[in-house]
């Protein structure tokens, strides 16, 4: 059986990078083929060496003659762009009140990290790799491109970017979608929560022949069970709205309420025909990798 990697063991480790290695690393052992094989791979030109490229492609022919490292590139038939679009809007702070979840990650720290593990087995296939992170106060653009040194540059945003505000209106927007309809498969690492229809308006102006959409929807086991009792004090981090509230009260109307918003959602990424992943924050990275695969192969 597959050993997930634990999220609280990892989410001790400050090193973004080799996080994203550990988890991809450890989801790719004992996949029996790689994209980059097979039928549709052709070699197409010689580069410099850069650090981090795999010693396997180095032409050592090559670097006998020359006595410099080149590294052989394949070109394929079909080049995909992999796009890493984070929902960094203020709600991505919650954390998890399950008791074993005290020393855990946020989401946003969580979506941080899958976005970077999606990145890397990106990269290593030879796809081009572009990152979006948005919020009302940000828009962190690095277009799509490949190669060791791009994905640093990739590694780098993600590290920088900072949760705040809201999730920005369509309009503001435009200029970044156009670079992500052009052939790509786009993950979007979000929890969803709106104030109008925001997200679903970004992700369905994506749609098109040219473009797969996989929309990872993060939550956390207090807000699918709701464990709270006695009176209690929930506060919005995006409006600052609080409110005072006997939990015992209105425990069943909440479930109620969010099994609706989840019926509605579904509906409305599923008439995008978008892919929708629901998981936990409590889950480990590489679980989600393997339940987005999953759903792939029953979908043919």
């Amino acid at each position: 059986m597959q050993q997930f990697i634990d999220p609280l063991t990892l989410s001790r480790v400050k090193d973004l990078p080799l996080v994203a290695k550990i988890v991809a690393q450890g989801f790719l052992h004992g996949l029996h083929t790689s994209m980059q094989r097979g039928s549709g791979i052709e070699f197409s030109q010689y580069r410099v060496y850069e650090p981090g490229d795999d010693l396997a492609k180095i032409d050592w022919k090559l670097f006998a003659r020359s006595d410099r490292y080149f590294v052989r590139e394949a070109e394929r038939e079909s080049n995909l762009n992999v796009w890493l679009v984070m929902d960094a809007s203020e709600s991505m702070l919650h954390r998890s009140d399950a008791e074993e979840s005290k020393q855990g990650w946020t989401k946003f720290e969580y979506a941080r990290h899958l976005l970077a593990t999606v990145g890397y087995i990106a990269q290593k296939q030879g796809d081009g790799v572009g990152f979006l992170g948005v919020s009302s106060e940000q828009a962190t653009l690095v277009p799509a491109n490949n190669g060791q040194r791009h994905w640093q540059k990739v590694q780098l945003e993600l590290a920088r970017i900072k949760p705040g505000g809201k999730f920005p209106r369509l309009k503001a927007l435009q200029n970044q979608l156009a670079g992500l309809r052009r052939n790509s498969l786009v993950f979007l690492v979000s929890d969803f929560y709106q104030h109008d229809s925001e997200l679903v308006d970004f992700v369905s102006n994506l749609t098109n022949p040219n473009v797969e959409v996989v929309a990872v929807q993060l939550t956390s086991d207090d807000e699918i069970i709701f464990p709270y009792r006695g009176t209690i004090r929930f506060k919005d981090r995006e409006t600052r709205q609080q409110i005072q509230v006997s939990a015992t009260q209105i425990r069943d109307n909440y479930l109620k309420t969010r099994q609706q918003f989840q019926s509605d959602l579904n509906t409305q990424l599923s008439a995008a025909q978008m892919q929708h992943l629901v998981t936990s924050i409590e889950k480990p990275l590489d679980q989600v990798l393997y339940d987005f695969l999953l759903t792939r192969q029953k979908l043919g």
